[in-house]
């Protein structure tokens, strides 16, 4: 058992139940609110869409717990996410970190770099974000959130897993990560490790995005977690199929990995600024891109292929307890 920092205040892992380990109740691009002349900010809508799917998720599902991985650069908002956790019944547990230096907002670290070295600013930054509250919310961060480049993790990037791994080592939180169009998941795990981390509590994000055996069997040596959590996402930044996925993720399991795996969406509710404009043929593409996509169809196809309930329990279940737990 271990204390797991949630939006409405801490709980014990134990009491985590049904998780989904990577999911966005909104998220940001870096300047989305200089658009907001255009596309102001609607608080009450996104929570009132937060809330009708969480409890969607709770009351068919049996969901208890959400993970809410949108890094310090994504447009995180705890105080939103508080609210959603109050009204919807769901636990929520906020990030944070920085994302990968292609899609973050990397300029104000860097040029601070350019002047000497930032390591310890970014250590007071997570540090206290995790023990002491973001900003003036008192809400403590419960995950850290890194991510890296395609084929690469860049300086900007090493710094902060190097950072997230000092900060998950004293504290027991546990490090989430972006892996890039399916690449550098190994390397990360290697970089985190030999930064201090606890294997148990790093999980490897995005591995749905490789569907090649050799590379997760690769990852999984290192002792870690990992998560396939950009399911229903097909065909566009990267992702295969599901029809790919899916038989990939049933060999796993049956190869003795399902103690190991998770399962997510990656999947953002409200986007911040104005509406994404997607062409007509994206569109079956991203069909079955929701939070519910775990339940209504992957567990059957699941159980269709011999997966057992004690399998299925321990990948959305008994994997986050452990994660958070360090098991």
């Amino acid at each position: 058992m271990a204390t797991v920092n949630t939006v409405l205040g801490p709980i014990s892992s134990d009491d985590l139940g049904v998780t989904l380990m990577h999911e966005h109740i909104l998220y940001g691009y870096p300047g989305w609110d200089g658009d907001r002349t255009i596309a102001p900010l609607d608080r009450q809508a996104i929570v009132a869409a937060g809330v009708e799917t969480l409890k969607q998720l709770k009351d068919e599902y049996g969901l208890n717990s959400y993970v809410d991985a949108t890094a310090l650069d994504g447009g995180r908002m705890p105080d939103i996410l508080k609210e959603v956790s109050e009204k919807s019944g769901v636990n929520i547990i906020c990030s944070t970190g920085y994302y990968y230096e292609g899609e973050g907002s990397p300029t104000y670290w860097k040029f601070r770099s350019s002047l000497g070295d930032v390591s310890g600013e970014l250590y007071d930054l997570f540090m206290t974000e995790v023990t002491q509250g973001i900003m003036d919310t008192g809400i403590k961060a419960g995950a850290l959130k890194v991510g890296s480049s395609k084929g690469e993790i860049t300086d900007y990037e090493k710094i902060m897993f190097q950072t997230a791994a000092r900060v998950s080592k004293e504290t027991g939180v546990p490090i989430i990560t972006h892996t890039q169009e399916g690449t550098m998941g190994p390397e990360q795990a290697e970089l985190l490790i030999a930064a201090g981390a606890n294997p148990k509590q790093i999980q490897i994000g995005h591995m749905s995005d490789n569907v090649d055996i050799q590379y997760q069997e690769e990852t999984f040596k290192h002792g870690v977690y990992v998560s396939w959590d950009r399911m229903g996402l097909q065909g566009l930044v990267g992702c295969p199929m599901d029809a790919e996925r899916i038989p990939v993720m049933i060999e796993l399991i049956k190869k003795g990995y399902a103690d190991k795996m998770m399962i997510s969406h990656d999947f953002i509710i409200t986007w911040l600024g104005r509406p994404l404009n997607l062409p007509e043929e994206a569109l079956p593409l991203i069909a079955n891109w929701h939070p519910s996509h775990l339940f209504k169809n992957i567990i059957p196809a699941f159980k269709e292929a011999g997966v057992t309930d004690d399998q299925i329990n321990s990948i959305i279940k008994e994997n986050p307890r452990r994660l958070f737990a360090g098991e």
